[in-house]
């Protein structure tokens, strides 16, 4: 089992940047992929970004590639999402999660861990 803390939300201007982090308790954060999901007011959370075990595989949905950036750093069982040209439609709660499968899913359903959420406010 793993617990999972985000920190680094906020409110920013359209076009600013925000480093989002996410705190893994435990032994096993190796044993993971781990993503980021995003929920904003009124529609289902979607899939924002996934990386793979080791790091070396990421995955993005298209709204945020180019853009964002998922790492891991397993050393300090932490994974992070940088946030670069921040547009208003970023605005919403960012979820971090963690899947015991082999593989970097992008439905909520491939997930078994949730952190508690980091709300991300951009202004325009």
């Amino acid at each position: 089992q793993v617990q999972l803390v985000e920190s680094g939300g906020g409110l920013v201007q359209a076009g600013g940047s925000l480093r989002l982090s996410c705190a893994a308790s435990g032994r096993t954060f190796t044993s993971y992929t781990m993503g980021w999901f995003r929920q904003a007011p009124g529609k289902e959370r979607e899939f924002v970004a996934g990386i793979s075990r080791s790091g070396s595989s990421t995955y993005y949905a298209d709204s945020v590639k180019g853009r964002f950036t998922i790492s891991r750093d397993n050393a300090k069982n932490t994974v992070y999402l940088q946030m670069n040209s921040l547009k208003p439609e970023d605005t919403a709660v960012y979820y971090c999660a963690a899947g015991r499968g082999p593989f970097v899913g992008v439905l909520q359903s491939e997930y078994d861990y949730w952190g508690q959420g980091t709300r991300v406010a951009v202004s325009s």
